[in-house]
């Protein structure tokens, strides 16, 4: 028997139930913090607990039970299990304590990944977006779509440039136009305003 097992074995029972789940729980949680770092996490597994028919959703595309929020869960069990094990007499308290603890890592977990989420931005633009706004002329627009010139228009908090045509009069850099079509999904239609 090598001296690990022995160890853990000559535990009473209630630190082998926190020590077992401290030493699991932090194994997985650092594997899963190396797969993030390397970028190998997007495979985010969550596990539906299905009660008639209703899932325990927490809001955002996050369930409530997921892989990472029980090892979270396990993690703060196990070492708060530990850790207050000889300090407090009555079992009973301390499993109290290790099950709160856990269930506030879990949350951690749980609160901290919805405010990512938040943060999360997709930066691709659609140009159809564009339809209805008005824009500034950068570079002159020729009359009657006789060549494009070039606009600038602020879409999703940037600013973007694209070739723009007008079937009316030339239209001279810094004057306000109005996008009123998107042709072949590149140029666009502009007014002056």
């Amino acid at each position: 028997m090598s001296e690990f097992s022995s160890w853990y074995f000559s535990l009473d029972a209630n630190l082998q139930i926190f020590w077992g789940c401290a030493i699991v729980g932090s194994a997985v949680f650092a594997l899963q913090a190396v797969l993030t770092i390397i970028g190998l996490d997007s495979a985010d597994i969550d596990i539906d607990a299905n009660f008639d028919g209703d899932t325990m959703d927490t809001g955002g595309g996050l369930s409530l039970f997921s892989i990472r929020s029980l090892v979270n869960f396990f993690v703060g069990f196990g070492w708060a299990g530990i850790g207050f094990y000889k300090s407090i007499n009555s079992e009973f308290v301390v499993y109290l304590i290790a099950i709160a603890v856990g269930v506030a890592f879990g949350y951690m977990y749980i609160f901290l990944r919805r405010k990512l989420k938040k943060l999360e931005y997709n930066g691709a633009v659609d140009i159809n977006d564009a339809l209805g706004k008005e824009a500034d002329v950068y570079l002159r627009i020729p009359a009657e779509a006789k060549g494009a010139g070039k606009v600038q228009i602020s879409l999703g908090g940037s600013i973007f440039e694209y070739p723009a045509i007008t079937n009316g009069e030339e239209i001279a850099s810094g004057k306000r136009i109005k996008v009123v079509e998107v042709i072949d999904s590149k140029t666009l239609l502009v007014e002056e305003l």
